[in-house]
């Protein structure tokens, strides 16, 4: 019997253990109720939080949790609370029950009044073309969430994949706003044709400079979940997206303005109306280009401030600092050379629609 019981122990710890899978559920929103602290390691000089917090949604909505926060002393990583700082909850179900921890401070407040801010204002003054506006944003969104990123993720190439949304980004942002006539149909070919100049001109920026695609963070982590993409053209993706509002822009401004100089004088022949659109260009693509570099360089602020502990040279030549001044000149080049061709289609098509137009009233009476 001894013997037997020694067998059965024996079988019993050489057997697999099976480890239950872990459930990762929705994240949840909680209000922080109360906050201890404690001293974990006084060297490091690391606290720990023991923090309650009030489930403020879902199934568990209402009940009390406790969990911890330590602060390492890094502002980058640590996650400062407060009593009744709202948080949100990572949830995970590992067989025994569902665990909770704060994975981070909850900000989606502020951006949703700062967007209810942003289409007031402009519905308020826009009228009719300002909703229209916010219209096109949407689809946009729409776009680039629903359509780019799982074309992207599914194989497409990203440079087509690109082009394509912009192609209908454009298209829809021009037709909403300025309607469906020749001043549209000129900015929006105008806008295509410098967007694909700004693709030819990154692809040829990244081989010359033997840019790598990994400019940050965000792409190390994009790397280690799908490392089959290809990150160079991803970047040339991201180069002609960040142009595509500034072209637009200029675009439709050319397109408009040649537009209405032709309405007040159909006696111009394409020639004066793309001399007319190039003057107006010639003002416009100072400011517009002094945006486009301010944005970037806005952007790599902290990248800026680090050039003066690093020798110019080696900082001149990393590989994120020369993508986003690459980028920064790209968009600019594309707005410049966005303003010849909107001058010299739309001067064509708006001349051409107007005889057109006038050739069938002559017709019909």
């Amino acid at each position: 019997m001894k013997r037997l019981f020694l067998l059965l122990t024996a079988i019993f710890f050489a057997l697999p253990t099976f480890a239950v899978d872990t459930i990762i559920l929705p994240s949840q929103t909680g209000i922080v109720k109360n906050i201890e602290y404690v001293d974990i390691n006084n060297e490091l000089q690391q606290t720990k939080q023991v923090i309650a917090v009030k489930i403020l949604s879902g199934d568990f909505k209402g009940q009390i949790i406790q969990t911890e926060n330590v602060l390492t002393g890094n502002p980058a990583y640590d996650i400062r609370l407060e009593k009744n700082t709202k948080v949100i909850l990572h949830a995970e179900d590992n067989g025994n029950g569902v665990e909770f921890s704060i994975e981070d401070t909850k900000r989606s407040g502020t951006l949703l009044w700062l967007s209810f801010l942003f289409c007031g204002l402009l519905i308020y003054i826009g009228k009719k073309k300002g909703l229209f506006s916010l219209v096109a944003i949407g689809l946009t969104i729409l776009l680039i969430t629903n359509i780019l990123s799982p074309l992207i993720l599914f194989g497409i190439n990203p440079v087509f994949a690109t082009i394509l949304v912009c192609i209908l980004s454009t298209a829809a942002t021009m037709y909403l706003v300025g309607g469906f006539n020749a001043k549209s149909t000129s900015a929006t070919v105008g806008a295509m044709l410098s967007l694909i100049f700004a693709g030819l001109l990154s692809l040829i920026t990244i081989k010359t400079a033997h840019l790598t695609g990994f400019t940050g963070e965000y792409t190390m982590f994009l790397y280690a979940s799908h490392p089959e993409l290809n990150f160079i053209y991803i970047t040339i993706s991201t180069m002609v997206l960040a142009t595509l509002g500034a072209v637009m822009d200029v675009a439709m401004s050319i397109a408009s303005t040649i537009n209405e100089i032709y309405e007040t004088d159909n006696s111009k022949t394409v020639k004066e109306l793309i001399i007319s659109g190039m003057n107006v260009g010639r003002d416009i693509i100072g400011t517009m280009a002094n945006t486009l570099i301010l944005v970037y360089l806005g952007g790599s602020l902290p990248l800026l401030l680090l050039a003066g502990n690093i020798d110019l040279q080696k900082f001149i030549n990393l590989n994120q600092v020369v993508t986003e001044i690459a980028s920064a000149l790209i968009g600019s080049i594309a707005v410049v050379i966005c303003v010849p061709f909107t001058a010299v289609v739309a001067s064509a098509l708006i001349h051409k629609y107007a005889k057109l137009a006038e050739y069938d009233n002559i017709n019909i009476n």
